[in-house]
């Protein structure tokens, strides 16, 4: 049995496979924080009056402002736009803690301990972090960035056809049986994990 020692160590190394492809996500989360600050560079020019970023805002939202009879106004940053630019760089911030979530998480279950027990600034979800456990934030995660997108698909309807419409909110139900069907399944299996996890 000794000279099989070498390829169950081997096996267990692979996990480094893994670490590029979390550094890869800490790359798209700087790709995000640079988007961020782009929009909301956009945001505060618009407010200052600056016309090309008003037009930049409405196209990446896609919001046409129209009067009673259908017929598109000038364009101009009022409380809707805003509405959908703010909700934009939620989503963001709500990707990015998806992000946060899988590459610390992740890398805690999957490839190595942090050893971040006393560490003043140690997510209180990491203490008990395990692949079930995850697996059940990063889908109320799913939820919660689906839900920001349902809302700015309500409040700019208008440029939606009802199918679009339609189709969103049943994508946007399926996540939630889906985040519903895998935390009871969580709970049947691990039933005094999942409690000690709720409180």
């Amino acid at each position: 049995m000794s000279n099989l020692r070498p390829l169950p160590n081997l096996i267990f190394a692979s996990r480094w496979l893994q670490l590029p492809l979390y550094l890869g996500l800490i790359l798209a989360q700087a790709v995000y924080v640079f988007h961020f600050w782009v929009e909301l560079v956009h945001l505060i020019e618009a407010a200052f009056g600056n016309k090309e970023a008003l037009n930049i805002l409405i196209t990446s939202t896609g919001y046409i402002a129209k009067d009673m009879n259908g017929v598109p106004l000038p364009p101009a940053l009022n409380e809707t736009l805003i509405m959908l630019v703010v909700l934009g760089l939620i989503d963001v911030v709500m990707i990015s803690n998806l992000l946060i979530m899988v590459i610390v998480g992740g890398y805690e279950t999957f490839v190595s301990r942090m050893n971040l027990e006393g560490h003043p600034d140690q997510p209180e979800w990491l203490s008990h972090v395990n692949a079930s456990v995850l697996k059940v934030k990063l889908a109320t995660a799913i939820i919660g960035i689906s839900s920001i997108h349902l809302l700015k698909t309500f409040i700019n309807a208008q440029s939606y056809s009802t199918h679009v419409v339609m189709w969103q909110t049943i994508i946007h139900a399926v996540f939630l049986l889906s985040a519903l069907a895998i935390a009871y399944t969580d709970r049947l299996l691990h039933p005094a994990s999942s409690a000690s996890d709720a409180h």
